[in-house]
């Protein structure tokens, strides 16, 4: 069940945009602007995975801690 889940929601399309976001970046002329767009996305989607990565560090080093000490 979590497979068909998963991918289900990989087929959902990737050009989801407002339309406000797609209006100032068309064009050839705001390359630059859609660089910037892009990275900022980037930037905003790894913020949450460090933050996970970090707090399943330090519960995996509680728990080994707990275990040495029993």
């Amino acid at each position: 069940m979590f497979f068909g889940i998963c991918f289900f929601l990989i087929g959902i399309s990737t050009n989801a945009q407002c339309a406000m976001c797609r209006a100032a970046l068309s064009g050839e002329q705001n390359v630059k602007k859609a660089e910037a767009v892009n990275n900022g996305i980037v930037y905003l989607m790894v913020i949450p995975y460090l933050l996970v990565a970090i707090i399943g560090v330090l519960i995996y080093r509680m728990y080994t801690k707990k275990k040495k000490a029993v």
